[in-house]
């Protein structure tokens, strides 16, 4: 018991290397460590140091390499004693890999046994995809439509949706895109395209009801050309379109009255749908980081790297995507890439995305947010390294450009080429043909999808202790010494198949429902 002359106990040090050879190394302990703090190999703390900043275990003189992970993050402005809280103000960040003279698929891919018998209760398709959930999609052509959708689509849940047990909602694919835009510009294609895979997202079991102004640039046949909806059931080829200019239309609630009617077979033909015994091969897993923070390498992206891997062994397709995360490990993903022709798709998409962001006066450098920096992460060579993790170790068996859907043939692992941002990348994902997401986060967010259920994963203890109704999976056990990588894999992999099943994650539980960011390169008229 402390006294009031007594000082409260030092707080344990633990420090984490990621390699032998790193002369950084992170502070676990909560909380941080003090000035003075004894550290192991006989170092002492020179400055305080919060948690997941790095610290120096040697002396560094201007100009060296701070490695961590193996990799140089960062040279030293000055002269940095062992022992020195080492942060961005310090660093200058290397140059970004040229995409030239890049080693292109020369690692062999793991000699993997398959991983059979995983199954999950899904919704089966008529052009064979699966579903995790059972949603009516309300596509709109053009933002001006919004405001009648969502009092429609209000009126779908408070009346319809309790007369049909099965459906698991009614999701309106809103989004600020359709009119006012250059639409036959270069790049005009990204948003259209992403829309329109959108609406066909495994999810929405093909069951797509269009609401159209009538005048906007994005006509309905455009966004869902004649054969892009499947035929299933005794559902009609084409899609289902409410035009609210059409003369029939007498005042606001006539076009509301509209949609709530039509939406009315759609539910009928979706409640008559049933979960049924199918392979884990049928998942379509997106991962993504947000909220970065320096434990995202060491605990929660590398447990989703191992249960990538589980996934891939057992037929299923995993994507990872954010350009600006994985630009600075780019020699890493084309040496790990299927084929030649792989790895010279993954160079054409990063090139593709430097000329993007060199034509808005930005780089890469841009990607690091002050959150990161909060949580120890220097600069986006860092975050990078932390990033890519999350991929696992299977080889890169195709890519996406953005907005494009999966092809039934596309398995494994694949990298879906998407802006960083955590809302953008995971809209394109959904366009991907995703039907279950692993978000993974460190500072903590709040991220949903309406589409798609969301499985978040903690970084650190702390943070899964304080949003304990936010997040699904405390991957801080690890730095914790509680489980290992591999464990919080297979945990996390179980809660896959229990999600894709009907369990609800937390983000479903609060209805965290992002909206829809589009990806539009293209200019505004």
């Amino acid at each position: 018991m402390n006294t009031p002359d007594s000082h409260p106990p030092a707080p344990h040090p633990v420090l984490i290397r990621m390699h032998a050879a790193d002369n950084v190394a992170i502070v676990a302990t909560d909380g941080g460590l003090p000035a003075g703090t004894a550290l192991p190999e006989g170092l002492v703390l020179r400055d305080k140091v919060p948690q997941g900043h790095k610290v120096a275990l040697h002396d560094l003189a201007p100009g060296d390499a701070v490695v961590r992970y193996n990799v140089p993050v960062g040279y030293a402005r000055q002269a940095i004693p062992a022992g020195s809280w080492v942060h961005e103000r310090l660093l200058d960040i290397p140059e970004a890999r040229a995409l030239q003279g890049l080693p292109m698929a020369t690692r062999p891919a793991p000699a993997w046994e398959p991983l059979t018998g995983l199954t999950f209760e899904g919704y089966v398709n008529a052009d064979g995809s699966v579903g995790t959930r059972n949603l009516l999609a309300i596509t709109t052509t053009v933002q001006c439509v919004a405001g009648v959708v969502d009092v429609a689509t209000q009126r779908i849940r408070d009346e319809l949706l309790p007369l049909y047990p099965h459906v698991d909602g009614v999701v309106a694919l809103e989004h600020t895109y359709g009119c006012g835009v250059a639409i036959d510009a270069p790049g005009a294609e990204i948003p259209i395209r992403t829309l329109r895979h959108i609406s066909l997202n495994p999810n929405f079991g093909g069951e797509v009801l269009v609401v159209s102004l009538g005048c906007e640039k994005l006509q309905p046949e455009r966004l869902l050309p004649p054969g892009s909806i499947p035929v299933q059931g005794d559902r009609k080829a084409g899609p289902d379109v409410v035009c609210l200019q059409h003369e029939a239309h007498v005042g606001f609630m006539s076009m509301v009255d509209d949609i709530v009617a039509r939406a009315r077979p759609h539910l009928e033909r979706l409640n008559a749908r049933k979960r049924q015994t199918v392979p884990a091969s049928a998942l379509v897993v997106g991962v993504q980081c947000g909220g970065s923070d320096a434990f995202s390498g060491v605990t929660a992206n590398p447990a989703v790297g191992h249960m990538a891997d589980l996934l891939v062994r057992a037929g299923a397709t995993v994507m990872f995507s954010e350009n600006t995360e994985v630009r600075d490990a780019v020699e890493q993903l084309t040496a790990r890439a299927a084929s030649p022709q792989v790895a010279e798709d993954i160079v054409r998409e990063l090139a593709w995305y430097d000329a993007y962001l060199d034509r808005g006066r930005v780089d890469r450098i841009a990607n690091t947010t002050p959150g990161n920096k909060a949580g120890g992460l220097s600069n986006i060579a860092e975050k990078a390294m932390g990033s890519i993790i999350k991929s696992g170790t299977a080889a890169i068996a195709s890519v996406l450009a953005p907005g494009d859907k999966l092809r039934p043939d596309q398995k494994g692992l694949v990298f879906a080429a998407t802006p960083a941002s955590d809302f953008i990348c995971g809209t394109l994902q959904l366009a991907a043909g995703m039907n279950l997401h692993v978000f993974t986060t460190g500072r903590g967010t709040p991220y949903g999808l309406a589409a798609c259920p969301v499985v978040k994963v903690a970084t650190r203890t702390d943070l899964a202790r304080r949003w304990h109704d936010l997040m699904d999976l405390n991957a801080g056990r690890i730095a914790d010494g509680e489980i290992t990588i591999e464990e919080a894999g297979w945990e996390l992999l179980r809660l896959l198949l229990d999600v894709a099943s009907g369990r609800r994650t937390w983000a479903e539980h609060w209805k965290l429902q992002n909206a829809l960011v589009l990806f539009n390169p293209a200019p505004v008229t």
